[in-house]
């Protein structure tokens, strides 16, 4: 099978890799061109499917189904030691016996190499990891920092054409890492071979990487260049992923103009009148001004202070908004909230289902503007292997008990499934008919609440712009999610 592309050094077409003993699909159809020379990371939450597919790309797993190609040639079935790959794993496997040189050496040495080519190698490999003169030191001896570099080191000689490293900074502390990501990239750009990296570490990815693979569930969410995928999420996987966002549900109300949080923005995305939306805006790009200058208005709940700059939660009706810059504030301030075009990013919802976020009650339970939707079962439900013990408390399957200010639980539900009623005192929420579109056989209403949540209504009647109404939302049709925060 001839490459798709001339510089394509891997192709993964199709690929789907299933565990037979209990049938989970740990990836799904993976399709992925490497160029040669690129930087390219698996990006994901541990049991994405990562290190899966970097072992089939090894040799380590052999897909279930699709093909894998190395330079336009099929290499599904090679076994490990026939590719021109080798791996670098987060636990180094060193040999503790042995002094540096000889570690390095070992592959060579296996390969009955004449010994002056066997220290011509080493000693490039060496001064190329820097490591020079450290040849007799025990492995032992040396930082977890010089360890990782021996483990480059040890594959480096081996003159590979691709480079696989599976979370190879994982053991290090924070400042280390930071600096090994430079070095490895720094090395990358010497070298000039592919790199395949695996890590759950956003800013690992987007300070590496030429290009990125977003990866949850098996799939692959959105591929492309760090600015890419930071600035232009494909969906909400990605957007709440990487880097830190806010995200609300919204609609869109014009032409490249978008209402949510109460506010209606201008924005640079373009959809139809009426097309419901997540907006996505970094916290960077919410600018605070005095309240009456800005386009909605919160209160500060919270200020930490991290260092470069505040992050600063402010809460507007039900919605949590995060910022973060060099201005301060205090607690209980109020403030204006400004976003420019280019600061929201709009992603057309999957549908149009309402979500919204709940409440969690003193006895586990659920519910939303005081009313209860659901009891300690559900909630116990949303955190697979949770337990409720006899003093009510809810622990995880560690025995710990759950902190559950650290989520934040969402309901959703469909359009046609919530009623509207001129009897206010019916409804679970109350506001007014901010917009209205007829789609044929029914009316889209947009209703802004007193909660300064948007719903989104189907219904066959006619109701005028502005009128005030009750919605009255079926508690047995709403399904639960939980975010970590």
């Amino acid at each position: 099978m001839e490459s798709k592309e001339i510089g394509n050094i891997i192709e993964l077409n199709h690929v789907m890799k299933r565990y037979d003993d209990n049938g989970f699909v740990a990836v799904h159809d993976f399709n992925l061109e490497v160029k040669k020379g690129e930087f390219v990371t698996f990006l994901g939450p541990s049991g994405c499917g990562k290190t899966t597919t970097l072992r089939m790309i090894a040799g380590f797993e052999l897909p279930t189904e699709g093909e894998i190609l190395l330079n336009g040639k099929s290499i599904t079935n090679l076994p490990p030691y026939e590719r021109p790959i080798n791996t670098v794993f987060q636990r180094y496997a060193l040999f503790p016996h042995m002094n540096i040189y000889d570690n390095i050496a070992f592959g060579l040495k296996q390969k009955k190499l004449p010994k002056e080519e066997i220290n011509r190698k080493v000693k490039r490999i060496l001064k190329l990891v820097d490591l020079e003169g450290f040849e007799d030191r025990s492995v032992s001896t040396l930082s977890g920092g010089q360890q990782q570099r021996i483990a480059i080191g040890r594959a480096l000689v081996n003159e590979p054409e691709i480079l696989l490293l599976d979370e190879p900074l994982g053991a290090l502390d924070l400042k280390m890492r930071q600096e090994m990501q430079i070095e490895l990239k720094a090395m990358h750009d010497r070298l000039g071979i592919t790199f395949i990296y695996v890590t759950h570490d956003q800013e690992e990815a987007l300070t590496m990487s030429d290009k990125i693979v977003v990866m949850s569930e098996g799939t692959i969410q959105q591929i492309g260049t760090p600015e890419d995928i930071y600035n232009e999420p494909k969906n909400i996987f990605v957007a709440d992923f990487v880097g830190e966002s806010n995200i609300f549900s919204g609609i869109m109300t014009g032409d490249k103009r978008v209402r949510f949080c109460g506010g209606e923005f201008e924005c640079l995305d373009e959809f139809p009148q009426g097309t419901h939306i997540m907006a996505v805006v970094r916290p960077e790009d919410v600018e605070l001004v005095r309240p009456e200058d800005g386009i909605i208005q919160a209160e500060v709940t919270s200020i930490i202070f991290k260092g470069m700059h505040y992050e600063i939660t402010m809460q507007a009706g039900r919605n949590e908004i995060v910022s973060c810059g060099t201005k301060s504030a205090a607690v209980g301030d109020r403030v204006g909230i400004i976003l420019e075009p280019d600061g929201i990013h709009v992603i057309k919802a999957e549908d149009n289902t309402n979500t919204f976020r709940v409440d969690v009650t003193r006895d586990f339970g659920l519910e939303y503007n005081g009313e209860t939707l659901a009891d300690s079962q559900t909630l116990l439900d949303l955190f697979p292997g949770s337990k409720q013990l006899e003093d009510g408390s809810i622990v995880d399957t560690s025995g710990s008990e759950i902190d559950f200010d650290r989520y934040r639980i969402y309901a959703s539900i469909q359009p046609g499934e919530i009623d509207m009623t001129d009897n206010q005192e019916e409804g679970l929420e109350v506001g007014n008919i901010y917009n209205l579109i007829y789609e044929g056989d029914h009316y889209l209403y947009v209703i802004h609440t007193e909660s300064e949540q948007d719903f989104v209504v189907y219904d066959e009647d006619l109701w005028n712009m502005g009128d005030r109404v009750g919605l009255i939302i079926p508690v047995d049709k709403l399904m639960f999610s939980v975010v970590k925060k």
